[in-house]
């Protein structure tokens, strides 16, 4: 998917400013912490119906991009 960054928006007088996909108040961490307590992606668009499958994937992208740095030893 490269057009990833399209539905993860960040809007500071939406959420606290915490990045959301496409606009809507489902934050990127309520996905990810749905994923994480187990739930299967096909559970995830179970629990809230306005996501699409790309939308799990962006914030699974967005996730990564956050962590993937490089670490320089002293």
């Amino acid at each position: 998917m490269s057009n990833w960054k399209k539905r993860i928006t960040v809007n500071p007088d939406q959420c606290g400013g915490r990045p959301c996909i496409r606009g809507m108040r489902i934050r990127v961490i309520d996905v990810l912490d749905l994923l994480a307590s187990g739930l299967t992606q096909d559970q995830v668009l179970e629990e809230l119906p306005d996501l699409e499958k790309e939308d799990i994937e962006a914030a699974l992208k967005y996730a990564s991009s956050k962590i993937n740095h490089p670490v320089i030893a002293a």
